[in-house]
């Protein structure tokens, strides 16, 4: 049996500003229908589907799907934090390989606005471990936590490799030039190097800039068989040849290093899998979408993906490899900084953006010539999903 699947159809909506969205479950109907009428499918032709969000009841994804159709088919509800999305499609591909032709794999986020923070206060949070690290690493319980993890991470970057908080700001930059093409983005203005650093700080070298917003939305692919989408005549350009999940290990808690209390170690390891079973190296790579909720973490993961040498994040910035022109275009979509970060829906949504570009769609966004992409989705707590796409 073969490893690839076949991406067949993916959709989206524009994501939008909390109290600004439709709700869960009519953005989620409207991206699974916009992902089948992408790939030439009636929704019966669908055997299981896969539907992810954070915050919600146990049976959205029955409520999402119920608006496209009642058609029985197991609906498997999926809550990995912010590698939601992408989870649920590691789900579906799973699904395929194990003997489905066609699986739907959803996810949407009705978000409140603000930072991020627990709902149930009645019983033990999953990031105990988590926040007595960072109380130890970083301290400044009044700051929000995601906040605290990720400029606690930037810190502990520029005090170990002397990068300068100018080149945070330059990748928030870069995001919003992108961002500046892609209708469905939330922010699509363009901001200057400087008016992300003179924005409000947050902690540490982070402004208000180089934080994610709290976003609506929703997202959508078909995933199939080889055998499927030539028996129906489906667009079968875009395979996933590699897929990897990884979840905490012990130089998570035991190092003492914010960077890998906040994933790096999960998204190397994760990363390497991949290009062992893709036989691609980060070098081979033409376009990328990775998970950065916060500037800091985009230049920490391209160190943990490989595009960068370790402590080689700050030059790559600065020599312009990070976007067009340079060796490999990250985030064309704008990212979470841009696009916005509706928690189920990201890593769905980055799928729809490779998907378009391998397939030569991504308008004024298209990277010249891309025939292999690479996904990066994180969720604290914690899981990563790195998936890579060839278009062949």
């Amino acid at each position: 049996m073969s490893n690839t699947v076949v991406v067949a159809g993916v959709g989206m909506i524009p994501f939008t500003k909390p109290a600004a969205s439709e709700p869960y479950f009519a953005m989620g109907a409207s991206a699974a229908r916009a992902a089948l009428a992408d790939a030439g499918l009636d929704y019966a032709q669908v055997q299981q589907a896969f539907v992810g969000y954070v915050y919600g009841d146990s049976t959205c994804g029955q409520r999402a799907l119920y608006e496209v159709g009642l058609s029985g088919i197991p609906i498997v509800n999926v809550n990995n934090n912010c590698s939601t999305g992408s989870t649920a499609l590691y789900l579906a591909r799973q699904a395929v390989l194990g003997g489905a032709d066609c699986v739907l794999a959803l996810g949407f986020e009705q978000m409140k606005g603000g930072a991020i923070d627990t709902y149930f206060k009645d019983r033990p949070s999953s990031f105990d471990r988590f926040d007595a690290i960072c109380n130890t690493l970083v301290n400044e319980p009044e700051v929000p936590l995601a906040i605290r993890y990720f400029g606690g991470a930037g810190m502990a970057h520029m005090a170990k490799y002397g990068t300068k908080p100018e080149t945070f700001a330059r990748i928030r930059a870069k995001a919003s030039r992108h961002a500046v093409h892609n209708p469905m983005a939330l922010f699509r203005k363009e901001v200057s190097t400087e008016e992300v650093m003179a924005a409000p700080a947050l902690i540490g070298p982070m402004t208000r800039l180089m934080a994610c917003p709290p976003t609506c939305g929703a997202a959508a692919a078909i995933v199939c068989s080889e055998e499927f989408a030539k028996r129906h005549g489906l667009d079968a350009r875009v395979r996933i040849v590699a897929q990897a999940m990884t979840t905490d290990g012990p130089s998570t808690f035991d190092s003492g290093d914010m960077m890998k209390l906040v994933g790096a170690d999960m998204t190397r390891e994760a990363a390497r899998r991949v290009y062992e079973q893709s036989g691609h190296g980060p070098q081979d790579v033409d376009v990328v979408e990775l998970h950065d909720c916060f500037a800091t973490n985009e230049l920490i993961t391209y160190e943990a993906l490989g595009l960068a040498p370790e402590g080689g994040g700050e030059q790559f910035v600065m020599d312009g490899d990070n976007t067009y022109g340079g060796r490999v275009v990250t985030n064309p979509s704008g990212g979470l900084l841009c696009k916005g970060h509706p928690l189920g829906a990201t890593g769905l949504a980055q799928c729809t953006e490779l998907v378009q570009q391998l397939r030569g769609r991504a308008d004024k966004r298209q990277v010249e010539g891309a025939r292999l992409a690479l996904q990066h989705n994180l969720g604290l707590g914690g899981a990563c999903v790195v998936t890579m796409y060839q278009a062949v």
